[in-house]
Protein backbone atom coordinates (compact mmCIF):
# COMPACT_ATOMS: atom_id res chain seq x y z
CA UNK A 1 0.00 0.00 0.00
CA UNK A 2 3.08 2.39 0.44
CA UNK A 3 4.39 2.07 -2.74
CA UNK A 4 0.71 3.07 -4.21
CA UNK A 5 0.41 5.78 -2.13
CA UNK A 6 3.38 7.69 -3.71
CA UNK A 7 1.30 8.27 -7.15
CA UNK A 8 -2.11 8.43 -5.42
CA UNK A 9 -2.86 12.52 -4.10
CA UNK A 10 -3.92 12.46 -0.45
CA UNK A 11 -7.20 12.46 -0.13
CA UNK A 12 -6.82 16.36 1.40
CA UNK A 13 -10.78 17.58 1.72
CA UNK A 14 -11.65 14.18 3.49
CA UNK A 15 -8.44 15.33 5.89
CA UNK A 16 -10.29 18.46 6.55
CA UNK A 17 -12.95 17.58 7.23
CA UNK A 18 -11.85 15.11 9.75
CA UNK A 19 -9.41 17.97 11.03
CA UNK A 20 -12.38 20.34 11.56
CA UNK A 21 -14.62 16.99 13.78
CA UNK A 22 -11.48 16.13 15.65
CA UNK A 23 -10.65 20.10 16.40
CA UNK A 24 -13.98 20.72 18.17
CA UNK A 25 -13.79 17.20 19.58
CA UNK A 26 -9.80 17.87 21.28
CA UNK A 27 -11.28 21.79 21.93
CA UNK A 28 -14.17 20.11 23.80
CA UNK A 29 -12.29 17.94 26.33
CA UNK A 30 -11.06 21.37 28.16
CA UNK A 31 -13.16 23.90 27.24
CA UNK A 32 -15.63 23.49 30.12
CA UNK A 33 -13.30 23.31 33.07
CA UNK A 34 -13.11 26.87 33.43
CA UNK A 35 -16.49 27.75 33.19
CA UNK A 36 -17.86 25.44 35.74
CA UNK A 37 -18.32 28.16 38.70
CA UNK A 38 -20.47 29.67 36.31
CA UNK A 39 -22.60 26.80 35.56
CA UNK A 40 -22.69 26.19 39.21
CA UNK A 41 -24.20 29.81 39.82
CA UNK A 42 -26.60 29.98 36.57
CA UNK A 43 -28.14 26.36 37.19
CA UNK A 44 -28.54 26.30 41.07
CA UNK A 45 -25.67 24.01 41.91
CA UNK A 46 -24.92 23.29 45.40
CA UNK A 47 -22.01 21.41 44.96
CA UNK A 48 -18.17 21.68 43.01
CA UNK A 49 -17.89 17.75 43.12
CA UNK A 50 -21.56 17.54 41.54
CA UNK A 51 -20.71 19.95 38.19
CA UNK A 52 -16.97 18.41 37.74
CA UNK A 53 -19.00 15.60 36.27
CA UNK A 54 -19.05 17.84 33.34
CA UNK A 55 -15.50 17.30 32.42
CA UNK A 56 -14.84 13.98 34.34
CA UNK A 57 -18.01 12.28 32.51
CA UNK A 58 -16.25 13.78 29.67
CA UNK A 59 -13.20 11.80 30.10
CA UNK A 60 -14.95 8.52 31.16
CA UNK A 61 -16.85 7.85 28.24
CA UNK A 62 -13.80 8.91 25.88
CA UNK A 63 -11.35 6.49 28.02
CA UNK A 64 -14.24 4.14 27.79
CA UNK A 65 -14.84 4.35 23.77
CA UNK A 66 -11.28 4.87 22.90
CA UNK A 67 -10.41 1.28 23.10
CA UNK A 68 -13.31 0.32 21.04
CA UNK A 69 -12.14 2.30 17.95
CA UNK A 70 -9.64 0.14 16.42
CA UNK A 71 -12.66 -2.36 15.89
CA UNK A 72 -15.07 0.25 14.17
CA UNK A 73 -12.19 1.59 12.13
CA UNK A 74 -11.69 -2.04 11.25
CA UNK A 75 -15.37 -3.16 10.95
CA UNK A 76 -17.37 -0.27 9.39
CA UNK A 77 -16.41 2.07 6.59
CA UNK A 78 -14.51 5.35 7.03
CA UNK A 79 -17.93 7.39 5.32
CA UNK A 80 -20.37 5.49 7.68
CA UNK A 81 -18.49 5.81 11.01
CA UNK A 82 -17.14 9.93 10.20
CA UNK A 83 -21.09 10.37 9.34
CA UNK A 84 -22.57 9.05 12.51
CA UNK A 85 -19.75 10.24 15.16
CA UNK A 86 -20.62 13.81 13.61
CA UNK A 87 -24.24 13.20 14.03
CA UNK A 88 -24.13 11.98 17.80
CA UNK A 89 -21.06 14.55 18.58
CA UNK A 90 -23.54 17.37 16.94
CA UNK A 91 -26.75 16.02 18.60
CA UNK A 92 -24.87 15.90 22.14
CA UNK A 93 -23.68 19.86 21.38
CA UNK A 94 -26.97 21.13 20.43
CA UNK A 95 -28.21 19.37 24.06
CA UNK A 96 -25.52 21.14 26.04
CA UNK A 97 -26.46 24.55 24.07
CA UNK A 98 -30.14 24.52 25.20
CA UNK A 99 -30.25 22.62 28.19
CA UNK A 100 -32.90 24.07 30.60
CA UNK A 101 -31.47 21.81 33.51
CA UNK A 102 -27.82 20.02 34.44
CA UNK A 103 -29.64 16.55 33.86
CA UNK A 104 -29.39 17.59 30.37
CA UNK A 105 -26.48 19.43 30.31
CA UNK A 106 -24.79 16.41 31.45
CA UNK A 107 -26.26 14.41 28.85
CA UNK A 108 -25.89 16.04 26.25
CA UNK A 109 -21.47 16.28 27.06
CA UNK A 110 -21.93 12.68 27.50
CA UNK A 111 -23.25 12.43 23.78
CA UNK A 112 -20.75 14.78 22.67
CA UNK A 113 -18.29 12.45 24.24
CA UNK A 114 -19.54 9.44 22.56
CA UNK A 115 -19.64 11.06 19.03
CA UNK A 116 -16.11 12.72 19.64
CA UNK A 117 -13.99 9.19 21.11
CA UNK A 118 -13.72 8.12 17.40
CA UNK A 119 -12.42 11.07 15.82
CA UNK A 120 -9.13 11.74 16.54
CA UNK A 121 -8.01 7.61 16.05
CA UNK A 122 -10.08 7.64 12.58
CA UNK A 123 -8.30 11.13 11.55
CA UNK A 124 -4.61 9.75 12.44
CA UNK A 125 -5.57 6.27 10.82
CA UNK A 126 -6.76 7.75 7.59
CA UNK A 127 -3.59 10.24 7.12
CA UNK A 128 -1.28 6.77 7.94
CA UNK A 129 -2.99 4.94 4.76
CA UNK A 130 -2.77 8.77 3.03
CA UNK A 131 0.61 9.19 2.82
CA UNK A 132 4.08 7.09 2.30
CA UNK A 133 5.58 6.14 5.75
CA UNK A 134 9.02 8.29 4.12
CA UNK A 135 6.14 11.40 4.30
CA UNK A 136 4.25 10.66 7.66
CA UNK A 137 6.34 12.89 9.52
CA UNK A 138 4.85 16.04 8.01
CA UNK A 139 1.33 14.55 7.69
CA UNK A 140 1.42 13.70 11.74
CA UNK A 141 2.93 17.10 12.72
CA UNK A 142 -0.48 18.55 11.03
CA UNK A 143 -2.57 16.52 13.06
CA UNK A 144 -0.33 16.92 16.34
CA UNK A 145 -1.33 20.88 15.70
CA UNK A 146 -5.44 19.53 16.44
CA UNK A 147 -4.02 16.79 18.93
CA UNK A 148 -2.22 19.39 21.01
CA UNK A 149 -3.39 23.26 19.86
CA UNK A 150 -7.16 22.78 20.24
CA UNK A 151 -7.16 21.52 24.41
CA UNK A 152 -4.38 23.97 25.51
CA UNK A 153 -6.18 26.96 23.80
CA UNK A 154 -9.57 25.92 25.40
CA UNK A 155 -9.18 27.33 29.40
CA UNK A 156 -8.04 30.70 27.08
CA UNK A 157 -11.01 30.85 24.96
CA UNK A 158 -13.42 29.52 27.97
CA UNK A 159 -12.07 31.88 30.40
CA UNK A 160 -12.76 34.86 28.04
CA UNK A 161 -16.31 34.22 26.88
CA UNK A 162 -17.18 33.25 30.74
CA UNK A 163 -15.88 36.61 31.65
CA UNK A 164 -17.65 38.80 29.00
CA UNK A 165 -20.48 36.15 27.88
CA UNK A 166 -22.69 33.53 28.88
CA UNK A 167 -21.49 30.01 29.39
CA UNK A 168 -23.98 28.78 26.45
CA UNK A 169 -21.97 30.03 24.14
CA UNK A 170 -18.84 27.54 24.32
CA UNK A 171 -21.44 25.23 22.81
CA UNK A 172 -23.31 28.05 20.39
CA UNK A 173 -20.62 28.32 18.55
CA UNK A 174 -19.29 24.65 18.27
CA UNK A 175 -22.39 23.87 16.97
CA UNK A 176 -22.56 25.43 13.32
CA UNK A 177 -18.92 23.93 13.01
CA UNK A 178 -20.32 20.76 13.73
CA UNK A 179 -23.32 21.12 11.50
CA UNK A 180 -21.18 22.28 8.46
CA UNK A 181 -18.52 19.55 9.15
CA UNK A 182 -21.85 16.69 9.22
CA UNK A 183 -23.38 17.80 5.10
CA UNK A 184 -19.84 18.31 4.39
CA UNK A 185 -19.35 14.71 5.21
CA UNK A 186 -22.62 13.32 4.06
CA UNK A 187 -21.52 15.42 1.06
CA UNK A 188 -18.16 14.81 0.14
CA UNK A 189 -16.33 11.88 2.20
CA UNK A 190 -15.36 8.77 0.79
CA UNK A 191 -14.22 5.39 1.74
CA UNK A 192 -9.57 5.30 2.04
CA UNK A 193 -9.58 2.25 3.84
CA UNK A 194 -10.23 -1.36 3.92
CA UNK A 195 -12.89 -2.47 6.24
CA UNK A 196 -13.54 -6.10 7.35
CA UNK A 197 -16.79 -6.84 7.43
CA UNK A 198 -16.43 -10.38 9.10
CA UNK A 199 -14.81 -8.78 12.30
CA UNK A 200 -16.86 -9.53 15.00
CA UNK A 201 -16.47 -8.33 18.26
CA UNK A 202 -15.73 -9.63 21.43
CA UNK A 203 -18.29 -8.21 23.96
CA UNK A 204 -16.46 -9.71 27.55
CA UNK A 205 -13.45 -7.50 26.36
CA UNK A 206 -15.62 -4.78 25.68
CA UNK A 207 -17.11 -5.05 29.14
CA UNK A 208 -14.02 -5.33 30.56
CA UNK A 209 -12.38 -2.67 29.09
CA UNK A 210 -15.12 -0.18 30.28
CA UNK A 211 -14.97 -1.43 33.87
CA UNK A 212 -11.19 -2.04 33.85
CA UNK A 213 -10.56 1.55 32.17
CA UNK A 214 -13.25 3.66 33.29
CA UNK A 215 -12.50 2.30 36.49
CA UNK A 216 -8.77 3.71 36.54
CA UNK A 217 -9.59 6.69 35.62
CA UNK A 218 -12.56 7.87 37.33
CA UNK A 219 -11.01 6.86 40.65
CA UNK A 220 -8.09 8.96 39.58
CA UNK A 221 -9.56 11.33 38.72
CA UNK A 222 -11.77 11.58 42.31
CA UNK A 223 -8.62 10.67 44.35
CA UNK A 224 -6.75 13.84 44.01
CA UNK A 225 -10.19 15.67 45.60
CA UNK A 226 -11.25 12.86 47.75
CA UNK A 227 -8.33 11.03 48.51
CA UNK A 228 -6.55 7.49 47.83
CA UNK A 229 -8.12 6.07 50.81
CA UNK A 230 -11.85 6.75 50.09
CA UNK A 231 -13.51 3.69 50.14
CA UNK A 232 -15.41 4.57 46.32
CA UNK A 233 -11.76 5.44 44.98
CA UNK A 234 -10.83 2.25 46.55
CA UNK A 235 -13.09 0.48 44.85
CA UNK A 236 -13.11 1.65 41.73
CA UNK A 237 -9.18 1.58 41.09
CA UNK A 238 -9.11 -1.98 42.51
CA UNK A 239 -12.09 -3.04 40.28
CA UNK A 240 -10.26 -1.48 37.11
CA UNK A 241 -6.82 -2.86 37.75
CA UNK A 242 -8.69 -6.17 38.08
CA UNK A 243 -10.60 -6.15 34.89
CA UNK A 244 -7.47 -4.50 33.11
CA UNK A 245 -5.56 -7.76 34.08
CA UNK A 246 -8.17 -9.72 33.09
CA UNK A 247 -8.45 -7.28 29.54
CA UNK A 248 -5.05 -7.68 29.13
CA UNK A 249 -4.84 -11.75 29.21
CA UNK A 250 -7.90 -12.39 27.25
CA UNK A 251 -6.05 -9.97 24.54
CA UNK A 252 -3.61 -12.33 23.54
CA UNK A 253 -5.72 -15.47 24.02
CA UNK A 254 -8.73 -14.95 21.75
CA UNK A 255 -8.65 -15.03 17.92
CA UNK A 256 -9.90 -11.55 17.32
CA UNK A 257 -9.22 -9.04 20.04
CA UNK A 258 -10.81 -6.00 21.09
CA UNK A 259 -7.35 -4.08 21.52
CA UNK A 260 -4.44 -6.26 19.66
CA UNK A 261 -1.66 -6.03 22.25
CA UNK A 262 1.03 -7.54 19.61
CA UNK A 263 1.73 -4.15 19.17
CA UNK A 264 4.11 -4.04 21.76
CA UNK A 265 6.48 -6.68 20.18
CA UNK A 266 7.61 -4.15 17.51
CA UNK A 267 10.40 -2.39 19.96
CA UNK A 268 10.25 1.32 18.89
CA UNK A 269 6.55 0.90 18.75
CA UNK A 270 6.72 -0.34 22.33
CA UNK A 271 9.66 2.26 23.35
CA UNK A 272 7.92 4.91 21.76
CA UNK A 273 4.18 4.13 24.00
CA UNK A 274 6.83 4.30 27.32
CA UNK A 275 8.05 7.41 26.41
CA UNK A 276 4.55 9.32 25.26
CA UNK A 277 3.45 7.96 28.31
CA UNK A 278 5.66 9.66 30.50
CA UNK A 279 5.65 12.47 28.71
CA UNK A 280 1.99 12.68 28.84
CA UNK A 281 1.88 12.51 32.64
CA UNK A 282 4.41 15.48 32.61
CA UNK A 283 2.26 17.43 29.96
CA UNK A 284 -1.36 17.16 32.12
CA UNK A 285 0.71 17.77 35.52
CA UNK A 286 2.14 20.86 33.49
CA UNK A 287 -1.63 22.09 32.83
CA UNK A 288 -3.09 21.77 36.20
CA UNK A 289 -0.29 22.62 38.48
CA UNK A 290 0.57 25.93 36.58
CA UNK A 291 -2.86 27.29 36.98
CA UNK A 292 -2.67 26.06 40.23
CA UNK A 293 0.20 27.86 40.97
CA UNK A 294 -1.02 31.53 38.89
CA UNK A 295 -4.73 31.33 40.49
CA UNK A 296 -4.43 30.32 44.03
CA UNK A 297 -1.23 31.34 44.83
CA UNK A 298 -0.46 34.47 42.97
CA UNK A 299 -4.26 35.13 42.81
CA UNK A 300 -4.53 36.00 38.79
CA UNK A 301 -7.78 35.93 37.29
CA UNK A 302 -8.70 32.77 35.39
CA UNK A 303 -8.84 34.73 32.13
CA UNK A 304 -5.35 36.41 32.69
CA UNK A 305 -4.33 32.79 33.54
CA UNK A 306 -5.66 31.55 30.67
CA UNK A 307 -4.14 33.87 29.10
CA UNK A 308 -1.06 33.48 30.16
CA UNK A 309 -0.75 30.12 28.56
CA UNK A 310 -1.84 31.12 25.32
CA UNK A 311 1.66 31.71 23.87
CA UNK A 312 2.44 28.44 24.70
CA UNK A 313 -0.18 26.63 23.19
CA UNK A 314 0.58 29.10 19.83
CA UNK A 315 4.49 28.01 19.98
CA UNK A 316 3.45 24.21 19.85
CA UNK A 317 0.65 24.89 16.94
CA UNK A 318 3.39 26.85 15.00
CA UNK A 319 5.77 23.85 15.69
CA UNK A 320 3.83 21.03 15.21
CA UNK A 321 4.02 20.94 11.23
CA UNK A 322 7.51 22.34 11.36
CA UNK A 323 8.79 19.47 13.89
CA UNK A 324 6.95 16.88 11.37
CA UNK A 325 9.11 17.84 8.52
CA UNK A 326 12.57 17.92 10.38
CA UNK A 327 11.08 14.33 11.62
CA UNK A 328 11.31 13.49 8.23
CA UNK A 329 14.61 14.61 7.90
CA UNK A 330 16.85 14.04 10.60
CA UNK A 331 14.51 11.16 12.57
CA UNK A 332 13.46 10.99 15.72
CA UNK A 333 15.98 10.73 18.30
CA UNK A 334 17.39 13.93 17.77
CA UNK A 335 14.38 15.78 18.39
CA UNK A 336 13.05 14.18 21.00
CA UNK A 337 16.60 14.65 23.12
CA UNK A 338 15.99 18.13 22.50
CA UNK A 339 13.06 18.63 23.34
CA UNK A 340 13.12 16.50 26.59
CA UNK A 341 16.08 18.66 27.66
CA UNK A 342 14.27 21.54 26.62
CA UNK A 343 11.21 20.24 29.22
CA UNK A 344 13.47 18.89 32.09
CA UNK A 345 15.27 22.84 31.86
CA UNK A 346 11.85 24.33 31.80
CA UNK A 347 10.22 21.77 34.59
CA UNK A 348 13.45 23.10 36.67
CA UNK A 349 12.47 26.64 36.37
CA UNK A 350 8.68 25.96 37.37
CA UNK A 351 10.25 24.17 40.48
CA UNK A 352 11.61 27.17 41.72
CA UNK A 353 8.62 29.27 41.15
CA UNK A 354 8.08 31.91 43.86
CA UNK A 355 5.79 33.82 45.68
CA UNK A 356 6.52 36.94 43.74
CA UNK A 357 7.83 35.66 40.37
CA UNK A 358 6.66 38.23 37.75
CA UNK A 359 3.80 37.10 35.36
CA UNK A 360 6.39 37.73 32.23
CA UNK A 361 8.77 35.19 33.45
CA UNK A 362 5.85 32.71 34.62
CA UNK A 363 5.23 33.29 30.41
CA UNK A 364 8.34 32.69 29.17
CA UNK A 365 8.98 29.03 31.24
CA UNK A 366 5.59 27.51 30.68
CA UNK A 367 5.72 28.83 26.56
CA UNK A 368 9.44 26.96 26.76
CA UNK A 369 8.01 23.74 28.28
CA UNK A 370 5.57 23.36 25.88
CA UNK A 371 7.91 24.51 23.06
CA UNK A 372 10.09 21.52 24.46
CA UNK A 373 7.08 18.88 24.33
CA UNK A 374 6.53 20.14 20.65
CA UNK A 375 9.52 18.61 19.45
CA UNK A 376 8.65 15.01 21.32
CA UNK A 377 5.13 13.54 21.31
CA UNK A 378 4.33 13.54 17.04
CA UNK A 379 7.81 12.06 15.96
CA UNK A 380 8.63 9.91 18.91
CA UNK A 381 4.74 8.38 18.55
CA UNK A 382 5.03 8.79 14.24
CA UNK A 383 7.76 6.81 14.22
CA UNK A 384 6.98 3.77 16.41
CA UNK A 385 4.05 3.54 14.36
CA UNK A 386 5.93 3.31 11.25
CA UNK A 387 7.51 0.18 12.43
CA UNK A 388 3.83 -1.39 12.18
CA UNK A 389 2.45 -3.02 9.77
CA UNK A 390 -0.60 -1.17 8.42
CA UNK A 391 -3.13 -3.97 9.26
CA UNK A 392 -2.20 -2.92 13.00
CA UNK A 393 -2.14 0.70 12.40
CA UNK A 394 -5.91 1.37 13.80
CA UNK A 395 -4.78 -1.08 17.21
CA UNK A 396 -1.65 0.67 17.52
CA UNK A 397 -3.44 4.16 17.32
CA UNK A 398 -5.98 3.11 20.17
CA UNK A 399 -3.29 1.62 22.41
CA UNK A 400 -1.42 5.35 22.25
CA UNK A 401 -4.34 6.99 22.93
CA UNK A 402 -6.10 5.10 25.05
CA UNK A 403 -2.24 4.44 27.23
CA UNK A 404 -1.58 8.57 27.22
CA UNK A 405 -5.37 9.09 28.35
CA UNK A 406 -5.11 6.78 31.33
CA UNK A 407 -1.67 7.67 31.98
CA UNK A 408 -2.31 11.39 32.13
CA UNK A 409 -5.33 11.17 34.68
CA UNK A 410 -3.34 8.68 37.16
CA UNK A 411 -0.42 10.75 36.60
CA UNK A 412 -1.96 14.33 37.11
CA UNK A 413 -3.89 12.54 40.30
CA UNK A 414 -0.59 11.39 41.89
CA UNK A 415 0.73 15.04 41.91
CA UNK A 416 -1.88 16.43 43.00
CA UNK A 417 -2.22 14.28 46.05
CA UNK A 418 1.64 14.80 46.64
CA UNK A 419 0.96 18.50 46.09
CA UNK A 420 -1.75 18.26 48.59
CA UNK A 421 0.37 15.96 51.08
CA UNK A 422 3.28 18.20 50.96
CA UNK A 423 1.02 21.71 51.32
CA UNK A 424 -0.15 20.02 54.43
CA UNK A 425 2.84 19.40 56.29
CA UNK A 426 4.57 22.66 55.26
CA UNK A 427 1.45 24.18 57.09
CA UNK A 428 1.67 21.94 59.96
CA UNK A 429 5.58 22.65 59.89
CA UNK A 430 4.63 26.61 59.77
CA UNK A 431 2.03 26.81 62.06
CA UNK A 432 4.05 24.76 65.06
CA UNK A 433 6.00 27.86 66.24
CA UNK A 434 2.54 29.97 65.82
CA UNK A 435 1.03 31.51 68.73
CA UNK A 436 -2.67 31.00 68.08
CA UNK A 437 -3.19 34.34 69.50
CA UNK A 438 -1.31 36.05 66.78
CA UNK A 439 -3.09 34.80 63.87
CA UNK A 440 -4.77 36.52 61.66
CA UNK A 441 -7.05 36.53 58.42
CA UNK A 442 -3.95 37.99 56.29
CA UNK A 443 -1.75 35.39 57.95
CA UNK A 444 -4.02 32.65 57.58
CA UNK A 445 -4.21 33.45 53.39
CA UNK A 446 0.11 34.20 53.73
CA UNK A 447 0.62 30.57 55.20
CA UNK A 448 -1.80 29.08 52.43
CA UNK A 449 -0.07 30.53 49.83
CA UNK A 450 3.48 29.48 51.04
CA UNK A 451 2.39 25.86 52.09
CA UNK A 452 0.78 25.67 48.30
CA UNK A 453 3.39 26.89 46.79
CA UNK A 454 5.96 24.23 48.59
CA UNK A 455 3.60 21.50 47.43
CA UNK A 456 3.69 22.55 43.95
CA UNK A 457 7.70 23.08 43.98
CA UNK A 458 8.27 19.33 45.33
CA UNK A 459 5.67 18.24 42.53
CA UNK A 460 7.11 19.81 39.93
CA UNK A 461 10.47 18.02 41.10
CA UNK A 462 8.56 14.71 40.74
CA UNK A 463 8.03 15.74 37.40
CA UNK A 464 11.23 16.58 36.21
CA UNK A 465 12.43 13.02 37.64
CA UNK A 466 9.97 11.57 34.87
CA UNK A 467 11.40 14.22 32.40
CA UNK A 468 14.45 12.40 32.69
CA UNK A 469 13.29 8.77 32.70
CA UNK A 470 12.22 10.21 29.14
CA UNK A 471 15.04 11.62 28.29
CA UNK A 472 17.20 8.66 29.09
CA UNK A 473 14.90 5.99 26.72
CA UNK A 474 15.09 8.73 24.32
CA UNK A 475 18.50 7.67 24.07
CA UNK A 476 17.49 3.93 22.66
CA UNK A 477 15.44 5.54 20.11
CA UNK A 478 16.11 4.14 16.47
CA UNK A 479 14.83 5.68 13.21
CA UNK A 480 12.54 3.19 11.52
CA UNK A 481 13.56 2.26 7.70
CA UNK A 482 10.99 3.73 5.66
CA UNK A 483 12.55 2.61 2.36
CA UNK A 484 10.51 -0.03 0.22
CA UNK A 485 12.15 -3.47 0.96
CA UNK A 486 11.88 -2.48 4.63
CA UNK A 487 7.72 -1.63 4.32
CA UNK A 488 7.24 -4.77 2.13
CA UNK A 489 9.57 -7.13 4.99
CA UNK A 490 7.28 -5.77 7.49
CA UNK A 491 4.14 -6.17 5.44
CA UNK A 492 4.72 -9.76 4.07
CA UNK A 493 6.01 -11.24 8.26
CA UNK A 494 2.53 -9.74 9.19
CA UNK A 495 0.94 -12.27 6.75
CA UNK A 496 3.01 -15.07 7.87
CA UNK A 497 0.95 -17.39 9.36
CA UNK A 498 1.34 -18.13 13.14
CA UNK A 499 0.34 -20.71 15.46
CA UNK A 500 -3.12 -20.21 16.44
CA UNK A 501 -3.75 -19.12 20.13
CA UNK A 502 -5.74 -20.42 22.30
CA UNK A 503 -9.40 -19.46 22.60
CA UNK A 504 -11.36 -19.08 25.65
Amino acid sequence: MDSALKHKKPPYLMLGILFVGAFVAFLNNSLLNVALPSIMIDLEIADYSTVQWLATGYMLVSGILIPASAFLITRFSNRSLVITSLAIFTLGTALAAFAPNFGLLLTGRMVQAAGSSVMGPLLMNVMLVSFPREKRGAAMGIFGLVMITAPAIGPTLSGYIVEHHDWRLLFEMILPLAVISLLLAVWKFRNVMEQNSSATLDYLSLVLSCIGFGGLLYGCSTASSDGWTDPIVLTTLIAGGIALIAFIVRQFKIDEPLLDLHVYKYPMFALASVIAIVNAVAMFSGMILTPAYVQSVRGISPLDSGLMMLPGAIIMGIMSPITGKLFDKFGPRLLSLTGLAITAISTYMLAHLQLDTGYAHIIMIYTLRLFGMSMVMMPIMTNGLNELPNRLNPHGTAVNNTAQQVSGSIGTAILITIMNSVAKTEAESLMSGVDPATITEASTAALTQQSLLAGIQYSFYVALGMNMIALVLALFVKRVDTSSDAVNKIENQSKKPASKPATV
